[in-house]
């Protein structure tokens, strides 16, 4: 598939050297390209300004395939009249026709047209499930433990007086898994599928006397008047999808922000941020005892708590620096002003510890 970005200034989505000259001829790709949601509409600025010269600089391009939702007795029309009139040639639509084709026939979709449904139901099993909560403590990524050198908070004790759990990702679902899952943009809540929210997962984890507090986003009398051995703050991002996620501060969703400040000034806490990338975090991390990187576990929260609790070592690594501010934005290990928060493969560990 063809992305939406632009090389060089040049669409990708009509960018006949790296489609055609590279991909097709140079490395000799076998298979079919297929266009983006309206990708070629986005050829032109606006978007379909000029629908038929878009049709033409696509399928030009060397896209095989072109992913049209809405308009598609347009494109059929123009792309029609563009071959009729011998400006799309039709070695270029044998072309794809030949490389679509040949990938139905390699799949065996003309003898098989159906899908096989005998593994349907082993669909979320719980040895699948099992599965994605070991991958869930193996991305954790623990950025911070202790304050200023003091002794680590993490790995928090099961057995305890009352802790309190707050945030406005401790008890949702579909902030944890994000964007493109069962729907487009995701959704909050916790109807959009089956798994275990981190709230969930603490309860699971704590010994049974350990009183469990829920409260979304106390304020500060309540932190401070409740005598809580320590706590859990869950924040982040909203679930999104493609530019609808897109963001010029990179911020932690409100209440966010105000749920650390009145938890974390007050208590021992730990503050886990569920998000699809790195956010601001620096202006909190003076309030902060320990800080985790969960990025989007999905369904799985117990994954959480296992490392949480010392059940598991923290292991995990940064796939991406994380940066102190945007203005520092774009910053890569190598460049000379690369001053990150926490570099690239940056994560600290611990080791799994026997509780009772």
């Amino acid at each position: 598939m063809v992305s939406y970005s632009s090389w060089n200034g040049e669409k990708m989505h009509a960018n006949r050297a790296l489609v055609t000259d590279f991909l097709k001829n140079k490395l000799k790709f076998r298979g079919f390209v297929i266009s983006d949601w309206e990708g070629i509409d986005r050829i032109t600025s606006p978007p379909h300004a000029n629908y038929s010269y878009s049709v033409e600089a696509g399928v030009g391009a060397g896209i095989d395939m072109v992913m049209v939702p809405n308009s598609y007795t347009e494109f059929i029309d123009d792309l029609t009249s563009l071959v009729k009139n011998k400006i799309i040639s039709m070695g270029r639509i044998d072309d794809a026709v030949r490389r679509i084709l040949r990938v139905k026939f390699v799949m065996g979709l003309f003898e098989n047209p159906l899908a096989d449904l005998s593994l349907a139901n082993q669909l979320g099993s719980q040895e699948h499930r099992e599965l994605a909560r070991e991958a869930v403590r193996k991305s954790l990524v623990l950025l911070q433990n202790g304050k200023s050198g003091d002794k680590p908070l993490l790995p928090l004790p099961k057995k305890t007086t009352k802790i309190l759990v707050a945030g406005s990702h401790a008890d949702n679902l579909g902030y944890q898994c994000g964007g493109w899952t069962i729907t487009w943009q995701g959704q909050g809540g916790n109807d959009l599928t089956i798994g275990t929210t981190v709230l969930e997962a603490i309860k699971n984890t704590v010994n049974p006397a350990t009183q469990v507090v829920y409260n979304e986003n106390p304020d500060a009398n309540f932190v401070k008047s409740n005598k809580f051995s320590y706590a859990i703050v869950v924040v982040g991002e909203p679930s999104y999808a493609e530019t609808a996620g897109d963001s010029m501060n990179l911020t932690i969703s409100e209440p966010g922000p105000n749920t650390i400040k009145n938890v974390c000034e007050a208590v021992d806490c730990v503050v886990v941020v569920i998000s699809g990338r790195p956010v601001v975090i620096q202006p909190y991390l003076s309030t902060i005892d320990a800080l985790v990187a969960a990025w989007l576990p999905g369904t799985e929260g117990q994954g959480i708590a296992d490392v949480l609790f010392g059940d598991y070592g923290f292991t995990g690594k940064l796939a991406r620096t994380w940066m102190k501010t945007v203005d520092q934005l774009p910053m890569n290990v190598g460049d000379p002003h690369y001053d990150p928060l926490f570099p690239f493969g940056f994560g600290l560990t611990t080791k799994p510890i026997k509780q009772n």
